[in-house]
């Protein structure tokens, strides 16, 4: 298997991609199907990045003919624009991003509906951390106000959401100091003191965050209910709490809110059959995914999240024969 490092894109660059293609569905890549594929994943001090490794290896083992390459990018909306151009075949996204992509709704692509997106499955819940150094004075998101924060890489679910975190708790664009960065860089950063907070979209329980704690004291902010709800009307995210014996710092569960991690594919370039494909091998391997995330992969709850994207008809074709409900 050839692993790709791919440098981080920030919004712009797909904006400029996406309109060098013209904006507006109908535009995106096209071309012959392929079973030589490219898995956009996240940053590798993410879930993203080891998951979609083991994934690759699932796929190649058990999907005739697949080779699956999985490479490091800025994660939810360079995955799919990169699908959308037809470089990349597959990627994982956060639920709400998605479905600003098919809608047409991400930030700076001037109304661009991904119009060759197909969702494959839900994979897991992933908490927005709100993470602070044990001896700063931020005891709640209020707090936050006047501070250096870590929100996520340009383009990405997790400055989505942060943003939203932030706008519900009242503090503008003109009230904090953003550091555009991903998790790996920012969990360094603050093991430095060169920022006083980060925020990130993950599965739970992250690596990342793991290993900041055995080498500093961190904490863990919580969202109360009238943030929460704030945060609901204007994402796709919904409540959700931390569980305590996610972290070994932790007391007890910290109340946050989560979107979904999902898998999607083309559906210009991924055939119906190879997306069948995928789809099975996917679960009925899940017990070869190491991660704790791995735990959470059923077919049960693989529409969670899927609002307006469509289903990739290989997709649906497994769900059906499996008897799962589909929307």
């Amino acid at each position: 298997m050839t692993i790709r490092r791919i440098t981080t894109a920030a919004i712009a660059a797909l904006a400029l991609t996406l309109t060098a293609c013209g904006s507006g569905g109908g535009e995106g890549g096209s071309g012959e199907t392929t079973d030589d594929l490219t898995l956009g994943t996240g940053g590798t001090s993410g879930t993203y990045y080891p998951l979609g490794g083991e994934l690759a290896t699932i796929f190649e083992s058990n999907v005739d003919g697949v080779t699956v390459n999985y490479v490091e990018s800025g994660a939810s909306a360079e995955n799919l624009g990169k699908i959308y151009q037809g470089e990349w075949q597959m990627g994982f996204t956060q639920s709400d991003t998605a479905n600003d992509a098919v809608n047409g709704e991400l930030e700076d692509l001037d109304g661009t509906e991904l119009d060759n997106v197909g969702w494959l499955a839900s994979l897991y819940p992933e908490a927005a951390h709100i993470i602070v150094r044990d001896d700063s004075d931020i005891e709640s998101v209020d707090d936050l106000k006047g501070k250096k924060i870590a929100v996520g890489d340009a383009g990405s679910g997790t400055r989505a959401i942060s943003d939203a975190i932030l706008e519900a708790a009242d503090i503008g664009e003109s009230d904090y100091t953003p550091e555009i960065t991903d998790f790996g860089a920012s969990t360094d950063m603050l093991g430095d003191k060169q920022i006083d907070a980060t925020i990130f979209v993950v599965g739970t329980p992250v690596a990342g965050l793991t290993q900041l704690a055995a080498s500093t004291d961190v904490r863990l902010l919580e969202l109360d209910d009238d943030v929460t709800s704030a945060i609901e009307e204007s994402t796709g995210a919904e409540s959700y709490d931390i569980p305590a014996d996610a972290y070994d710092f932790l007391d007890e569960d910290v109340p946050t809110v989560s979107v979904f991690a999902a898998l999607v594919a083309s559906t210009d370039q991924v055939s119906e059959d190879t997306a069948y494909g995928l789809t099975k091998a996917l679960f009925e391997n899940t017990d070869h995914v190491t991660l704790d995330v791995g735990q959470l992969i059923e077919k049960d709850t693989a529409m969670q999240g899927i609002g307006d994207v469509p289903l990739h008809p290989g997709a649906e074709k497994y769900f059906e024969e499996e008897g799962v409900d589909l929307p």
